[in-house]
């Protein structure tokens, strides 16, 4: 025995401060209720006393577990509920609970019933105890515990289905008239849950054998229609490997515990309908007594020898010719659901191996007792096509996966054709993937030549006696294609869309450009009409392709309006674009140029003293702020009727306007800052050219010209000159030249000035050179004098 598999418990953990555990151990104290030899102990309103229950009223549970033995029924009480039932010893693995044992949970007003496990070998094929303890733990419990490993659901002995079934109609004859009063939650732990098969199926499997189960069973009068549900809830849940995953299992094990003790728990076990309204006083009257109903219940009793040594033949038989068949699937394995591969004759292969198991067990079997030998058969075939059944499945997925894949290759290879038509593409490819699927293929004669091995022998798979189909898959199958095909179509919608968009765009930019350029009076019904026929454009090749795509009215028309949208979008951005602060400015600039600095002709004023700058000015200036409010909002007064329709993302009426108020102030100020230069030039031109001469200068200029105004007068020469040059002067004034002309003689001497300079700053350069190489000169001709000298001195000494 092994008492350590749980946790000393706090010492204050009863009702009214009554102690409930055991001084020498520190362990919630247990009691055998029911011993091996089906004896109901007498001690049982002591222990109440000392699980602190008896004065508890209804405040209280009662939860038990069954299932196989050595299965870690005992081990799963005392994690959950802090017991200390003994566990089995893993080195022996041997029998530990036997009989009925009965703890207190740690902490909760729990009572927890530890059932002896059924399939043991100490007690070989006696099932008596094994039926009238599990009948005894359903009759008294609100919540059944049972215990079975992952790999024994689908099986009919290894998930305790016999054993249910029986009890299942015994207590549906001893309590019959509960019906509608009480029901027993029965939780299934699924232990060593791995993940390869999702919870959710598990408990589809166990749920429609149970159902099935009670299908078959014998109703009382008056209880023909009534149903598993109408007496039992199920709820399941899975639990990790214990000893390769520990860490997980203790956490796992801690969740499903919540479950048990905090009533805010979706999950909570202890529902108020499951409680069987027993005062916990009167709990060991109410627990012996229905222990002596099941002691005399007859139908519970244990077979004929007859039906004994079938039963175990049988069994045996089974089990050899079970062996042989899991040696015989075990290559199915690897390739199916590992590989995620596809084995071509798969149906085939099943067929035979399956004849053979079942031509094993009748050679050898068919001789026991009929009955037994035709129940065993067919538990025997259940057996089988559950464990072939998994190789069925994993190949449909398989080739679900790869005619998905296969699918949108093809499609993607279509879809990148320069021309193509999306519909028929689509539908060409889904016939061909459904043909595929639903009938096989018997020869190699295209592209399709791997897949179509894929699939052959796929409706053979369905081997007979089974419930097998693959309706679902290919309903499945279906979905995905069209998941498949809506994604590609959205795709390609896109990519259309922005085909559109460049397009509206191409159309627009240029129209809307030149109308903001040259701005008039219509300049927004000129836009609004290239924006009808820009739309006009689009909608032509949205309207061939939404035909492409199967498109129906209500989605034409959506995308008729998203590209009304679209366009209008791109039409404001280029609005936008062209009206941008400094583009706006220079539109009014261009504008008053044109009506200041223009006359009606288009040639360019020359300003007068006489002409009137002012009224010229203001009027220019009045003409280009007119253009702001013209630009300002979209005008559709020539356009009535014109509207898109509005959503949460859009709106029309607000993108009408281009300027706000505060814009068209912030615009009007600059400009006015600037065309104040304009007007400042043409002043200062006309001031330039205004001389005032006073008259007494012109007095002196005649007094003191007189005599060569004669002389001009009467030399031929001096005459023609002076001709010429009134002449010529008057020629300048009358043309307006004097600009031209002051700019070319200022030309003149600016290049004349410039040359002079050069050649100064020549000349400079030219007499640096020439002193630089006149001190060069003297400075080696006073070097030869020196030289002379020493030379001199030398030959003297």
């Amino acid at each position: 025995m092994n008492n350590n598999d749980t946790t000393t418990i706090t010492k204050q953990d009863g009702i009214n401060g009554i102690k409930s555990w055991d001084e020498d151990t520190g362990l919630i104290p247990r009691l055998q209720i029911v011993d091996e030899n089906q004896l109901f102990t007498e001690n049982l309103p002591s222990y109440m006393e000392k699980w602190s229950l008896a004065e508890a009223g209804f405040q209280y549970n009662v939860v038990a577990v069954f299932g196989s033995q050595s299965t870690g029924k005992s081990t799963l009480l005392n994690r959950l509920f802090g017991t200390s039932f003994d566990v089995m010893d893993e080195n022996q693995r041997s029998q530990t609970t036997k009989g009925i044992w009965m703890s207190r949970g740690r902490g909760m007003h729990v009572l927890v019933m530890d059932v002896e496990g059924t399939d043991g070998r100490e007690r070989g094929e006696d099932q008596d105890f094994e039926r009238k303890s599990a009948l005894f733990s359903m009759a008294t419990s609100e919540v059944i515990i049972l215990n079975l490993w992952e790999h024994q659901v689908g099986l009919y002995q290894g998930a305790n289905m016999g054993l249910l079934k029986t009890v299942f109609e015994v207590n549906l004859q001893l309590f019959q008239n509960q019906k509608g009063k009480e029901k027993t939650l029965i939780l299934i732990v699924i232990r060593d849950h791995v993940g390869a098969t999702p919870l959710e199926n598990l408990a589809k499997t166990i749920q429609a054998d149970l159902e099935k189960i009670w299908e078959s069973l014998p109703k009382p009068e008056g209880l023909e229609d009534c149903k598993i549900h109408d007496y039992f809830d199920f709820m399941f849940t899975g639990l990790p490997h214990k000893i390769l995953l520990p860490e997980k299992f203790d956490e796992e094990v801690a969740v499903l515990r919540h479950r048990f003790n905090d009533p805010k728990n979706p999950n909570y076990v202890f529902r108020p309908q499951y409680h069987k309204r027993i005062p916990a006083d009167g709990y060991h009257v109410y627990a012996s007594s229905i222990w002596d109903k099941v002691l005399s219940n007859k139908d519970l009793d244990l077979p004929t020898q007859q039906e004994l040594l079938a039963q175990y033949r049988c069994d045996e038989i089974s089990n050899t010719a079970f062996e042989r068949f899991t040696e015989r699937i075990t290559p199915f394995k690897t390739p199916i659901l590992e590989k995620a591969q596809t084995i071509p004759d798969l149906g085939k292969q099943m067929q035979e191996i399956r004849s053979e198991a079942l031509e094993a067990f009748d050679k050898n079997a068919s001789r026991y007792h009929k009955g037994v030998y035709e129940k065993k058969r067919k538990e025997m075939l259940v057996k089988l096509n559950t464990q072939l059944n998994v190789f069925f499945v994993g190949q449909l997925k398989n080739l679900h996966k790869k005619a998905i894949t296969m699918f949108e290759e093809n499609l993607k290879v279509e879809l990148k054709k320069p021309s193509y038509n999306f519909a028929e593409i689509v539908d060409s490819c889904l016939k061909e993937a459904n043909s595929l699927f639903t009938t096989g293929a018997k020869e190699k004669l295209n592209m399709y030549s791997l897949l179509i091995t894929f699939f052959l022998g796929l409706l053979d798979m369905v081997l007979a006696d089974t419930d097998w189909s693959y309706t679902h898959e290919h309903s499945q199958l279906e979905e995905d294609f069209a998941k498949v095909s809506a994604q590609a179509r959205a795709d390609e919608f896109k990519k259309m869309s922005k085909q559109l968009a460049k397009q509206v765009e191409n159309e627009l930019s240029e129209p809307v450009s030149l109308q903001l350029n040259n701005p008039n009076e219509k300049i927004w019904h000129n836009i609004i009409e290239a924006y009808k026929e820009t739309v006009e454009h689009g909608q032509k090749t949205l309207v061939d392709k939404a035909k492409s795509f199967n498109s129906s009215d209500d989605e034409l028309e959506e995308s008729i309006l998203g590209l009304k949208r679209q366009a209008w979008l791109v039409l404001r951005k280029k609005v936008d674009e062209e009206l941008a602060d400094n583009m706006l400015l220079l539109k009014l600039r261009s504008r008053f140029e044109e009506k200041f600095r223009y006359d009606e002709h288009g040639l360019p004023r020359v300003w007068k003293p006489e002409d009137d700058i002012d009224s010229y000015f203001r009027k220019a200036r009045d003409e280009a702020l007119t253009l702001i409010p013209l630009f300002s909002k979209i005008n559709l007064s020539d356009d009535e009727g014109f509207d898109i329709e509005s959503d949460e993302d859009f709106d029309f009426k607000h993108s009408l306007t281009i300027l706000t108020e505060a814009k068209q102030i912030d615009i009007t100020n600059r400009f006015k800052r600037e065309s104040d230069a304009f007007y400042l030039e043409a002043k200062r031109s006309v001031v330039s050219t205004t001389a005032k001469i006073p008259s007494w200068l012109l007095v002196v200029l005649i007094a003191l010209g007189w005599n060569e105004f004669m002389a001009i007068l009467k030399s031929p020469i001096y005459l023609i000159l002076f001709v010429f040059c009134i002449t010529f002067g008057y020629i300048i004034y009358a043309l307006n030249l004097w600009g031209p002309l002051e700019r070319i003689l200022t030309t003149v001497f600016g290049e004349a000035t410039k040359m002079a300079k050069e050649r100064m700053v020549e000349g400079m350069e030219k007499v640096k050179e020439q002193q630089h190489h006149l001190q060069q000169k003297q400075s080696s001709s006073s070097a030869d004098a020196n030289d002379n000298v020493e030379m001199k001195s030398f030959k003297g000494e």
